[in-house]
């Protein structure tokens, strides 16, 4: 093996590490640093963390301690192949004690260093409780029915929407997104959120589920570092039409089945699928519901037609044969009686509760 002359020693070596020998380049080398006290911000409310600036969701002290220390640990940037092992100990409520030992190697050459750290806890209010605690909201959510009164089962179902919105939000991090206030009545529902971004998103998701449409509008609430702050009032509307219900538009009856911007059931003549827009809509009169259907006994079926006797008047009629139609065992079938005439309920309605 052959050596060298350490220039900064004069030793004999067989490693020169940045120009010198071993001994030289680790003699002043420092492989980590880490301050021998921390602080470790931690909401005493929802056990968020304050790190760089914001807080971030972490919910267990022992991992607040972890990332607090991590944070602050500083490794030399020449080190390669870095192992670190955290040993933390709780001495109080509010202090900890860890043990930090960092294994690397540089330019290929292992090296361990040792450290130890104290961590203060202090218990605070994070922004998002803050805001919570005292009211706090950007916008307002304004849940009604188009020319209705929104059912009990509706309202439960936005609010499984927005609870559902909330959590994805917020496992995205935003931490503004929540809740202040809920006030339901028999109107619909208002709902007071932390964020205008929140209240656009639980719109949306609102609309896609179950229909409706939703606008916005801004009014100015003050001022914030000169710049002008608004509040943002969201009018969201359930779909005047609600899956089951039954419509005439034109000379057609049809069994809704959703209503967004457009609205999409099936014809009660044939059974065959219905689209109409918003505007095509507006002449729409609701004429019942899928409730409202009673069983009727199958007489006979023709290649086209349908023999029933009609549950009302104990007549037999006929009715033009549905799409997709199959003869039940018992011989009876739900129908539905509109204006003076009998319709069969379309095959995917059928398993709806008469």
């Amino acid at each position: 093996m052959t050596s060298t002359i350490c220039p900064k020693c004069g030793n004999d070596t067989s490693v020169l590490l940045s120009g010198v020998c071993r001994e030289c380049f680790f003699q002043n080398f420092v492989l980590a640093q880490l301050p021998q006290v921390l602080q470790a911000r931690i909401c005493a409310t929802c056990g968020a963390r304050f790190t760089r600036g914001r807080w971030i969701d972490e919910y267990d002290s022992e991992t607040v301690v972890l990332k607090t220390i991590e944070d602050a640990l500083s490794i030399h940037e020449a080190a390669e192949d870095i192992e670190v092992c955290i040993n933390p100990r709780q001495l109080t409520p509010h202090m900890y004690r860890a043990e930090v030992k960092i294994v690397a190697r540089i330019q290929g050459e292992p090296v361990t260093s040792e450290l130890s750290t104290e961590i203060r806890v202090i218990r605070e209010s994070c922004e998002r409780c803050s805001r919570v605690s005292g009211g706090y909201f950007e916008g307002i959510i304004q849940i009604r029915a188009t020319e209705r009164i929104p059912t009990e089962n509706e309202l439960d179902v936005c609010m499984r929407i927005v609870d559902m919105t909330i959590d994805r939000m917020r496992a995205k991090g935003d931490r503004l997104a929540f809740i202040t206030d809920t006030i339901r009545s028999k109107e619909g529902l208002d709902l007071y959120i932390g964020s205008i971004n929140s209240g656009r998103h639980i719109c949306k998701a609102i609309s896609e589920e179950i229909g409706g449409t939703f606008s916005e509008s801004p009014s100015l609430f003050g001022q914030r570092d000169g710049k002008e702050i608004y509040r943002i009032t969201f009018s969201m509307r359930l779909p005047r039409f609600t899956p089951g219900d039954i419509i005439t538009i034109g000379n057609r009856k049809v069994v809704v089945k959703h209503m967004g911007k457009k609205l999409t059931g099936t014809d009660l003549t044939d059974s065959s699928r219905f689209i109409a827009t918003e505007e095509e809509t507006i002449q729409a009169k609701l004429v019942g519901n899928i409730k409202d259907a009673v069983n009727a006994v199958l007489v006979s079926e023709e290649e086209h037609e349908l023999m029933i006797l009609d549950p009302f008047t104990f007549r037999t009629v006929n009715v033009k044969k549905p799409i997709g139609f199959s003869p039940v065992e018992d011989e009876e079938i739900p129908v539905i009686r509109i204006d003076e005439s009998l319709f069969l309920l379309p095959p995917e309605w059928r398993k709806s509760e008469i």
